[in-house]
């Protein structure tokens, strides 16, 4: 019997598809402002599944166009009543539900201040929507999964249109054209072989660097929610600074190594944790050496960790059900999380 979260994550190719058919002279009109007035400083604000889509976009923010972000410490405003200064911020809200409070009072303050705010959320009649003066439906359709799916696909496709407007990058435009198809063979791969590796285990590493970490982060978030499996997530680089003190006699690791400048440092930590007796399942591009799980090569490689995102779901929903738990109603949480 299927269940709604395999349903709402094997959607995203159509939801991605209906998202990039909607909104194009929004995304130009930020971009377009962007390029004319640069912020002065970006950060992002999010919590759970929504964060690990932000720090997707403040990677690509970073890289692309060599300005910092800033991954707000949401307590500054809600807590410490802190006096941010707002002259040239930019800030950029995440969120599924937009009904967090802890998202929604730094968006206001920000705002009132002079920044220049945004939300990413998949309803657009919300409190978060109606604090922030750019809006991005997520066009992802009601999710009734408690485990953020389709959802976290949206973000991190609108989290990219914003910044190939930013870049007025029409390569990665072009690429995102397409992704919809790239999504549709993500969602058919077999990796099943995760299945027998992971159905008994406790604990877990799960291990991407550059654009892929936030990809990394969220399969920590769901093995931990839907599995009940103690996932940890690490850059493969700061792995090798104690957590790999863990690694022996089977200790399993997710190593997740798409195309990329951080591909080949993560080929060479596997291949490391492999010979101090970890259990390695390398997700990599098809005939890689070592690869257990395939990845799908979208138009472009900074799009590849959202393909793998979507080959990941449909894993550790099937996981899920191995291991006994219902993947639609995962212990002690609900779908909207209202934090202060």
């Amino acid at each position: 019997m299927s269940s709604l979260m395999l349903e709402e994550a094997l959607s995203a190719p159509d939801v991605v598809a209906r998202q990039l058919a909607a909104d194009p002279l929004s995304y130009a009109r930020l971009g377009q402002a962007l390029q004319e007035q640069p912020p002065s400083s970006v950060l992002t604000i999010a919590r759970g599944s929504s964060d690990h889509a932000a720090h997707y976009l403040a990677y690509l923010v970073m890289a692309r166009l060599g300005r910092l972000v800033t991954s707000l410490p949401m307590s500054l405003i809600t807590l410490y009543q802190s006096r941010i200064h707002c002259q040239g911020l930019l800030s950029m809200a995440f969120s599924q539900s937009g009904q967090s409070p802890d998202l929604i009072a730094p968006t206001k303050f920000f705002r009132e201040g002079g920044a220049r705010t945004v939300a990413f959320v998949n309803a657009s009649g919300s409190p978060l929507a109606a604090a922030a003066e750019h809006v991005f439906e997520l066009h992802a359709g009601p999710e009734k999964s408690v485990a953020a799916t389709k959802s976290y696909i949206a973000q991190l496709v609108a989290g990219a249109r914003v910044v190939a407007a930013w870049q007025q990058d029409d390569a990665l435009r072009a690429a995102l054209n397409v992704l919809p198809t790239a999504l549709e063979q993500a969602a058919k791969l077999d990796w099943s072989a995760a299945l027998p590796v992971l159905q008994n285990e406790e604990r877990l590493f799960v291990l991407g660097r550059g654009t892929g970490l936030a990809v990394a982060m969220e399969a920590a978030l769901k093995l931990k929610e839907t599995c009940g499996i103690q996932a940890e997530a690490f850059s493969g680089a700061e792995v090798k600074h104690g957590p790999m003190a863990l690694v022996r006699d089977g200790y399993p690791l997710l190593v997740f190594a798409p195309r990329g400048p951080a591909q080949a440092g993560l080929l060479a930590i596997a291949e490391e944790m492999r010979s101090r007796g970890g259990r390695v399942l390398l997700a990599a591009p098809q005939g890689t050496p070592g690869a257990e799980l395939p990845l799908v090569t979208t138009g472009n490689e900074d799009l590849d960790p959202i393909a793998l995102a979507q080959s990941f779901y449909p894993m550790v929903e099937a996981l899920a059900r191995a291991r006994g738990f219902n993947p639609d109603v995962p212990p002690n949480l609900a779908k909207v999380t209202k934090t202060h």
